[in-house]
């Protein structure tokens, strides 16, 4: 027994030196390939804008009236939103002062004489037409030669036309004095002023003032925006890469606005692009798409002109696809790759990938359903080596 005691003691020393030094099982989370939906989307910053954004401008030059109205104001088709009057009359020196009050002199003299030649020429036609008279019945007694009686005639005819020509000269008269005065009354600052009211063209909200103040204007400056906000959509540019696999009518969703996600479709994919600079300072080539909001008009109510969004926008998706998630993916050389769980050891296996997104992708050929992989092998995983599945 003595003998027995340290030989069993070396033995089980043995024993555990062995067990402690065999390889044990690598445990490894694990994923299974199975048929799942997939689907490929892009997702990008973009702006909601009023689809027709109308810019009030001034018609005329002149006097803006200060603009009552403030973003958000609601207004209706052909109502006032300004009001433009006559400018502050340019001032006359002292020179063009005495030659305005010479000319209206002038104007004045021309109107008092022309009102005289009125009255000359229609005194001479009252008594060109009692000659007249008195020829006519002395040509009915026969006791007056016909070419007196013409000359009578004559004589009448042509004084009635003197007569309309001082009427007419006499209305030049007093237009050139009206002219005069009112370059007096201009420098006086006393002349009417007449107010040009402009309308809204579209009924549905102010969305800026862009001239508020009292000022004077020329023709074309802008003055308000105006437009309907229950007319919105969502612009998103895209580069062009991913541009080329967006059709029109695909699925979007928006959201990132600060409210829940509303349902869009794409409504137009421009057909030329810009360079832009990103944020790295990389030029890059853009495309503008146009997406138009499906959801209940309920669910974006607070969505405004020019707020921020972000616009996902499906590019490819089916029911029934084989995926694998793409944790488990690597690249072996210029294959993709994965490590598959098969009779509980590590075997590598390269396959080939179709569609993918962020969280699984499309497996084409080299796995089947069912089949198990190993969540971001480490270092300690190469082919052969024994494997357990974590718990949970």
């Amino acid at each position: 027994m003595r003998r027995l005691i340290p030989i069993a003691a070396a033995l089980a020393v043995l024993a555990f030196l062995v067990w402690a030094f065999l390889p044990r099982p690598v445990e490894m989370e694990l994923a299974e390939v199975a048929l799942r939906p997939l689907e490929v989307a892009v997702e990008e910053e973009g702006e909601a804008r009023i689809r027709e954004v109308f810019t009030v401008s001034a018609t005329i030059a002149g006097k803006l009236q200060r603009i009552g109205l403030h973003a958000g104001d609601e207004i209706t088709e052909g109502q006032p939103v300004a009001s433009i009057g006559s400018a502050a009359p340019v001032l006359l020196d002292s020179r063009s002062r005495a030659v305005a009050e010479a000319t209206a002199a002038a104007a004045q003299a021309a109107t008092d004489l022309g009102r005289a030649q009125l009255e000359q020429a229609q005194a001479t036609l009252d008594f060109m037409t009692a000659e007249a008279a008195r020829a006519k019945e002395l040509n009915r007694k026969g006791t007056l030669s016909q070419r007196a009686y013409d000359n009578a005639i004559r004589e009448e005819r042509t004084a009635r036309a003197a007569v309309s020509s001082a009427v007419a000269n006499l209305a030049v008269r007093e237009k050139e004095l009206e002219s005069a005065l009112a370059v007096l009354r201009s420098d006086t600052g006393n002349g009417a002023s007449c107010c040009v009211e402009i309308l809204a063209p579209v009924s549905g909200k102010v969305l800026r003032v862009l001239t508020e103040s009292e000022q004077v204007v020329q023709p074309g400056t802008p003055i308000l925006e105006l437009g309907d906000p229950g007319n919105l959509e969502i612009v998103v540019d895209l580069l062009s890469r991913d541009a080329v696999r967006v059709a029109e009518g695909a699925v979007a969703t928006v959201s990132g606005w600060g409210g829940p996600p509303v349902a869009a479709v794409v409504d137009r994919v421009e057909p030329s692009a810009v360079t832009r600079v990103s944020a790295l300072g990389i030029d890059e080539q853009r495309v503008t798409v146009v997406l138009r909001l499906t959801g209940p008009a309920e669910e974006w109510q607070g969505l405004g002109h020019g707020f921020r969004v972000i616009a996902r926008i499906a590019l490819w998706r089916e029911e029934a696809v084989l995926t694998i998630p793409v944790g488990a993916l690597f690249r072996d050389g210029s294959n993709w790759a994965t490590y598959v769980l098969r009779d509980g050891r590590a075997a590598l296996q390269h396959i080939t990938l179709g569609e993918r997104n962020e969280d699984h992708a499309q497996v084409l050929e080299g796995l089947a359903e069912g089949d198990r992989v190993i969540l971001h092998p480490s270092d300690q995983v190469e082919p052969g080596v024994s494997l357990a599945a974590l718990p949970g």
